[in-house]
């Protein structure tokens, strides 16, 4: 049986062309003018061009397709028809309200059809979405319906408990507290004693 494919309710927003890396620096500057100190002082001087840098680390998602990294997939499985499950996979990604940073884990489990692909995609498949602008409900939605459009499985399901630093260091300012988001399709949705596997994990 094949997965239905769920589509997210609006497309992605076209960005606008993208600044040069002088305008990028130059809005550092702006940013470090704003919080009322000098961008030419001796300790800042360089942080403009380090915090460039650091942001092509940090959102490299937007450069990748993630639909292209579970491309290459196995069909022989020796008959194994259960559940496939990766979990604890580190998360870091950036809420896109305050630019503040989530970090968490994901756990990402499906059920096999004819074919399973190697696990080490499954978390580069978390790394691509998670390396962008984020909220966390959408992220938990765009890597369970990646893996279940391009991998066709029986299920998916895709757990994430991730603490945010917009409600961490600003705001309400609560530490230590999680929030929770999962995305269920296919067979985990459909039954119940699968679901109550991944409630486990939450």
């Amino acid at each position: 049986m094949q997965l239905i494919e769920r589509s997210l309710a609006q497309p992605a927003a076209q960005p606008a062309a993208r600044p040069s890396r002088e305008e990028a620096e130059d809005a550092v500057r702006t940013l470090i003018r704003w919080a009322g100190d000098e961008p030419a002082r001796e300790g800042l001087h360089e942080t403009p061009a380090r915090v460039v840098r650091a942001y092509e680390e940090w959102f490299g998602g937007y450069r990748l397709d993630p639909a292209r990294i579970l491309s290459r997939t196995f069909e022989e499985t020796g008959g194994y028809d259960d559940i496939v499950l990766l979990r604890d996979i580190p998360l870091q990604s950036v809420c896109e309200h305050h630019m503040a940073a989530i970090r968490g884990v994901v756990h990402v489990a499906y059920l096999p059809g004819k074919r399973v692909v190697g696990i080490s995609k499954l978390a580069r498949l978390v790394d691509a979405y998670g390396r962008r602008l984020q909220i966390q409900e959408r992220l938990t939605a765009e890597i369970a319906d990646t893996l279940g459009r391009v991998l066709q499985p029986r299920g998916v399901a895709v757990v994430i408990k991730a603490a945010h630093e917009c409600i961490g260091s600003r705001g309400a300012r609560m530490h230590g507290v999680a929030m929770v988001t999962r995305r269920l399709l296919g067979q985990f949705e459909q039954e119940p004693w699968r679901r109550d596997i991944l409630d486990a994990l939450a």
